[in-house]
């Protein structure tokens, strides 16, 4: 969440930074007049309170009863209106509120100024394209001939845009989410195991309500929220809490399923394992103080870098423009991998500095000494990385003439097997 102050007294940076989200603008002048209000409010209210005070010490002090009464009964009047206005009070601060809780994070100047994603920005390409002495086949071919994707049955237990893994398909899955949280702890990230399920007020602070109320699966009976991503849960381990400043850095990784109810159309971005309502992933979240964000976001971006290197996978880095980049973050950058068989560059990581705009939310901060103000700290997140796009990456990659797919070096522990074998 934005900080009140910065509305207050730079709206002009606010409202531009809106437009340069393609954004709208509208509610900006109701926080802008609401804040008038609540602020005239205050001091109304203030001096109410000082003339009541200052009063009843003075009628503490008359000799005269019928003048006391009177003092007593215009005090009452003052009271009532004291009431009224921290009633009013109360609703301005609501709306204030629920207003500046819509309003983006501020963009990282860095960002490339655009619409959408067409503005975005590819910084460098790691590796060559892969080429082939024979057509290569899009996963979608090749997950069904090897027994690997079973899409009927996918759709058979829930619906379109589900599937189910077998066999060595499901072993690669599982493999890859063990080497991507090994390699986490490697690089210096705390696992944690979190909870699938979470309150409103946890989706809130990692900014995820109410922007994407709709996007979001809701148990209305227990009132509980599946979570879209790790980096929900992960925001809130330190709600309300103060950090001491040296146990700052702290980086966390975590596996997680998400759940988002997305909006698909038809056509070649939803063929296959590339896109559905279920998902998963290893995400990667660091709380750090404000001067150092900077460098855990370039140090988050080479270790999710490192894992395609690892796996020995051609990717290109974008920095996104600001009509692209997430509600919360300030500046992101992604990682694409690419997949030969589909001709596609797939999206397998978004590393985004987010300053304290989730930290304000959730109340997370630090004191750099004892006796020191608290300060908000800044959070970081970054996928570490996302499945199934990176398994569809390996798949279309490693595969063969025969139809069958090499595993990559580094999975083989975990898959148990070298290669998936054509069938006869």
């Amino acid at each position: 969440m934005l900080d009140l102050n910065i509305i207050r007294t730079q709206p002009e940076r606010v409202r531009q930074n809106l437009l340069d989200r393609n954004d709208s603008a509208d509610s900006l002048d109701s926080i802008l007049a609401l804040d008038v209000q609540r602020r005239e409010i205050l001091k109304e209210n203030e001096a109410l309170r000082a003339l009541r005070n200052a009063t009843s010490k003075e009628i503490g002090r008359m000799p005269d009863a019928a003048a006391r009464e009177a003092r007593k009964a215009e005090m009452r009047e003052v009271g009532d209106r004291i009431s009224q206005y921290e009633g009013e009070l109360t609703r301005i601060e609501a709306e204030l509120d629920r207003l500046t809780s819509t309003l983006p994070n501020l963009m990282d100047p860095r960002a490339p100024i655009g619409p959408d994603e067409s503005a975005n920005i590819v910084t460098r390409i790691e590796g060559e394209q892969k080429t082939f002495d024979f057509k290569p086949r899009e996963h979608w071919d090749l997950g069904p001939a090897l027994g690997l994707i079973d899409f009927e049955r996918g759709v058979k237990l829930t619906g379109s845009r589900f599937y189910v893994l077998n066999g060595l398909g499901a072993r690669l899955q599982r493999a890859l989410i063990a080497f991507f949280l090994n390699l986490r702890q490697a690089q210096g990230y705390q696992e944690v195991y979190l909870p699938f399920l979470v309150k409103e007020q946890t989706l809130f602070a990692a900014g995820q309500l109410p922007k994407f109320r709709d996007n979001l699966y809701h148990d209305a009976e227990e009132d509980y929220w599946l979570v879209p991503t790790a980096e929900v849960p992960i925001t809130n381990l330190h709600g309300g809490e103060i950090l001491d400043a040296e146990a700052l850095p702290r980086r966390y990784a975590a596996y997680t399923p998400c759940f988002r109810r997305e909006k698909m159309s038809a056509g070649k971005d939803t063929r296959g394992i590339k896109r559905g309502h279920q998902f998963d992933k290893v995400e990667m979240y660091t709380f750090c103080a404000p001067e150092n964000s900077e460098a855990e976001h370039q140090k988050m971006l080479a270790d999710a870098e490192e894992t395609l290197k690892r796996l020995g996978l051609t990717y290109r880095v974008k920095l996104l423009a600001t009509g692209d980049t997430g509600f919360g973050a300030r500046l992101t950058y992604d990682l694409e991998v690419w997949a030969p068989g589909c001709q596609e560059w797939l999206e397998v990581s978004s590393v985004s500095n987010v300053g304290d705009f989730q930290a304000r939310r959730a109340n997370v901060k630090f004191r750099r000494e004892r006796g020191a103000k608290a300060e908000l700290v800044h959070t970081l997140n970054g996928s570490g990385l996302a499945l199934p796009r990176t398994m569809i990456a390996i798949m279309e990659n490693y595969q063969r003439a025969d139809g069958s797919i090499i595993i990559p070096e580094p999975l083989r522990a975990f898959v148990g097997a070298d290669v998936i074998e054509a069938r006869g």
